[in-house]
């Protein structure tokens, strides 16, 4: 039973699913096709209303339709990353598809992406196998500005998709080999994706159209997905304790829509069978059990800042 104490309770971490009790648990878990399509199509029309509105303003009133519409564009991870896990959706086609072509408006390739998150779930925070440790966590504010920036995102994105495209996947060792036909494929049709619509857009008089609509909106939404994202485990426990080394960020509505729930990055860690609409509810089980419960991300980065030499 969870108490109404701050301080986690004792769980032995190697039993998590002692936590919620398995009639709870069963029914958080219930996917629907309904709750998935309701929010993407939402998702799609946000994008679709501020990208028309950047595309046919002009002077200053350009700019908030930009900045939404680029939030908007690079939160499309966010569906992504639940797809990945198949939970958005009951149909695991769907997923697959979803999380597919989502991927490709937000620069991720999700084939890759389902091996490398499926190891940083596995080894969370356990430095030389948490794929995400890979790159080191800024140390100083020049490289938490950095992070932020998105530049490091975009130059690991180009050079390893081209890798993976020119089949180079063995120093990946977070893909299994008998991912590596799917993966190399996946992104080498992604790759093309690209190439497509930029020369069909050239040949139809809008050769800006890719940067104009894509590349530019997304390096402006980049900083705000990597403003939230490294709140999920940085000043966080490096150890396997699912209580004490990801962090729920309590935020508001807006955010948590763009994010398909991801700010109750603590719930999903514990328990990622839990499809996203399912996760509100499972914070209301689960919130005293976790030591990283904070409210706000610019709470949450000012006291990364804090700690920054």
């Amino acid at each position: 039973m969870v108490t109404d104490s701050a301080q986690p309770l004792k769980v032995s971490v190697s039993k998590p699913h002692k936590i919620l009790a398995v009639r709870k648990l069963k029914t958080l878990n219930q996917r629907t096709n309904t709750a998935g399509f309701v929010r993407l199509a939402l998702h799609l029309v946000l994008l679709g209303v501020s990208g028309f509105l950047w595309g046919s303003l002009s002077g200053w009133l350009q700019l908030p339709a930009l900045l939404i519409y680029g939030i908007g564009l690079a939160m499309m991870f966010c569906p992504t990353h639940e797809c990945v896990h198949r939970t958005a959706f009951a149909n695991p086609k769907i997923n697959d598809v979803v999380a597919w072509w989502t991927g490709f408006l937000s620069f991720y390739n999700s084939t890759f992406y389902r091996q490398y998150h499926k190891w940083h779930h596995r080894y969370t925070q356990i430095a030389g196998k948490d794929p995400e440790l890979d790159d080191p966590n800024p140390a100083t504010l020049g490289q938490y500005l950095w992070r932020l920036s998105g530049i490091p995102w975009w130059r690991d994105k180009i050079i390893g998709h081209l890798k993976v495209a020119l089949g180079k996947v063995d120093d990946c060792y977070f893909l299994p080999e008998s991912s590596h036909a799917d993966v190399i494929r996946s992104t080498r049709l992604q790759l093309a994706a690209y190439l497509s619509v930029t020369f069909i857009s050239s040949a139809l008089g809008h050769p800006w159209l890719i940067v104009i609509y894509w590349l530019l909106p997304l390096a402006v939404g980049q900083p705000f997905l990597r403003f939230v994202l490294i709140a999920e485990h940085m000043g966080c426990t490096n150890n396997n304790n699912p209580l004490t080394n990801t962090r729920t960020t309590l935020t508001l509505w807006p955010v948590r829509f763009l994010m398909w729930n991801m700010p109750y990055h603590a719930e999903h860690h514990m328990y990622p069978s839990i499809p996203f609409h399912a996760l509100p509810s499972a914070h209301q089980s689960l919130r005293a059990y976790f030591t990283r419960v904070d409210s706000g991300y610019v709470g949450v980065n000012r006291a990364i800042i804090a700690g920054l030499d």
